[in-house]
């Protein structure tokens, strides 16, 4: 248990959940980041039991605290469910409704969207799970908008990940949005963790093991991160690959699980943000050096990517102010 920000986390443990989706959480909101130079995160590992057994009995936790702290969390996160057809305590459904009620953000990863959806949250929200379950989900939750086949869904106070990987995804952009880009970026190279994966990418992603040598895309990826000042197009990109087009389109898709033109457009909102945040004021500047061309262009990629203006996201992120 940890306090020293303004900003408390909960994390609703229950009997046979899985240490990993736990562990995620605990890593990126209940570790000290005294590098960071900020306040971080209160964070509360909370149950209906004062012990809990954790899946397969590897260990049990005890001493965990209440439910009460469910009532004084800033953000709730459900981290899965060992049988997603076995209902939940009543008290832990009375509680993440209470924190609904409230105004608290919602958290689930991978089966934890059934908890959530138990307790009525999710009703006419947008919703992701496992894969494995998305069929059983929709089965017992119509109300729900599932989208079954993306890492993790942002429904604003609601956000659920698919699974135990994209917890991480999902837990790196929640730090992105409390806490900006740059904070985010920082984070994910402690973990050495990858932390520019959409949320809108495949669940399922092809990784056979490169032959040798390798032709992952790796060094087309290092290539065009140097040179997102230029106006670079998918086919700049073939060509660097030695690859048509199509077949680059093929790669991205099996290894990364989205399009040439979206990484680009992600690359390029990161090195956008990240040049605010360091107190870039010149948006014309910005503009320039991360591809976008022009300040409306910059206006117009930066809401639709994180919901604010550029103005917004300064007087939010940035570290001169």
């Amino acid at each position: 248990m940890s306090h020293d920000s303004s900003h408390e986390v909960a994390v609703l443990v229950d009997e046979g959940s899985n240490p990993f989706e736990m562990g995620v959480a605990t890593e990126l909101f209940g570790l000290r980041r005294p590098e960071l130079d900020r306040p971080w995160y209160g964070f509360t590992l909370c149950a209906a039991e004062p012990s809990v057994r954790m899946h397969l009995g590897m260990f049990t936790l005890s001493g965990v605290a209440g439910l009460d702290a469910v009532e004084a969390a800033d953000t709730v996160i459900v981290p899965n469910r060992p049988d997603p057809e076995s209902p939940a305590r009543d008290s832990v459904l009375r509680a993440i409704r209470a924190a609904a009620a409230r105004g608290a953000r919602l958290v689930s990863f991978c089966t934890g969207a059934f908890t959530l959806a138990q307790a009525g949250v999710l009703d006419g929200r947008r919703a992701t799970t496992h894969w494995k379950w998305a069929g059983l989900f929709s089965e017992l939750y119509p109300k729900v908008l599932l989208e079954p086949d993306v890492l993790f869904v942002d429904d604003g106070d609601v956000l659920t990940a698919a699974g135990s990987a994209a917890a991480l995804d999902l837990g790196l952009h929640l730090i992105n949005r409390d806490h900006g880009a740059e904070i985010a970026n920082a984070v994910s190279r402690r973990l050495v963790f990858a932390g520019h994966r959409d949320g809108g990418q495949r669940q399922f992603v092809e990784r056979p093991l490169p032959p040798v040598p390798d032709t992952s895309l790796a060094p087309v990826l290092e290539w065009a991160r140097e040179r997102l000042d230029r106006p670079l197009t998918v086919a700049d990109l073939a060509t660097r690959a030695a690859a048509s087009q199509a077949t680059l389109h093929r790669r991205f898709r099996a290894e990364l699980g989205t399009t040439p033109l979206a990484w680009l457009t992600t690359e390029r909102i990161a090195l956008a943000c990240r040049l605010i945040e360091r107190g870039e004021q010149r948006l014309d500047l910005v503009a320039r050096a991360s591809g976008f061309g022009t300040a409306a262009n910059l206006r117009a990629q930066l809401r639709r990517a994180t919901g604010l203006t550029p103005t917004a996201y300064r007087a939010r992120f940035s570290t001169a102010s």
